[in-house]
């Protein structure tokens, strides 16, 4: 099975496979979503409760995901970017203020997603195996959508952009509402599979089956290697 059969919903189990993609350096991007060190970072198990250890092991296969899969692809990817000469771009959530007081309602809510990331402070930054370089884009946000409330939208405009690769996390929250803005700003958009991860690969690929084919194409590193060695 390649990327034109894979995570196929019912929507779109009948649809014929879809061409190849034209992907012209100068016109395509990455955006790399959210890896920041708050995501990485993990307390020592010894020194947990027992619910906060089985809290803690919840989370490991996330964690086994992220250094052994999601990481290398993404700087794999990062690198072939950067020696094409192709723009990348990094978002990432961050407050401007130090309270939080500027977030949105999302980020306030009780919960996984009630976050208190100011920009300036470590746990927000992009982590250091990804960092971006001094020439790169980062754009901060309050928001899932890596589009909603920054000026992302037109800098792709400006810089020429027509399709956007996207990695990241999480598949199933702000890779997902990126993804969705995106195709509703007319943006071709792929989305790589093992570049992204959520809390859970259920999540994953459940998310990767509701957007395939209609706001993105989901291929692999590799699969969107083989479309650029096309052109």
């Amino acid at each position: 099975m390649t990327w034109k059969t894979a995570y196929r919903s019912l929507y779109y189990s009948t649809m014929p496979e879809p061409d190849d993609l034209a992907l012209p350096p100068k016109e395509t991007a990455l955006l790399v979503i959210d890896v920041q060190n708050t995501y990485l970072s993990r307390p020592d198990r010894g020194s947990l409760s027992a619910d906060e250890q089985r809290h803690f092991d919840a989370w490991t296969p996330f964690h086994n995901r992220m250094h052994s899969i999601v990481i290398p692809n993404i700087h794999k990817v990062l690198a072939r970017f950067r020696e094409r000469g192709m723009e990348v771009v990094f978002a990432r959530i961050a407050c401007q203020t130090k309270d939080g007081r500027d977030r949105s309602l999302s980020q306030k809510m009780p919960g996984f997603n009630n976050l208190l990331l100011p920009k300036d402070e470590e746990a927000s930054q992009v982590i250091p195996a990804l960092a971006p370089r001094a020439d790169e884009i980062v754009v901060t946000k309050t928001t899932d959508s890596a589009l909603t409330g920054t000026n992302l939208r037109l800098m792709l405009h400006n810089l020429g952009i027509r399709h956007v690769v996207c990695v990241g996390i999480f598949t199933d929250q702000c890779v997902s509402s990126t993804v969705r803005s995106l195709a509703d700003e007319s943006f071709g958009v792929v989305v790589l599979d093992d570049c992204c991860a959520a809390a859970t690969d259920d999540l994953h690929r459940k998310e990767l089956e509701i957007i395939n084919n209609i706001y993105c194409h989901v291929m692999t590193a590799d699969e969107l290697e083989a479309q650029f060695a096309r052109a």
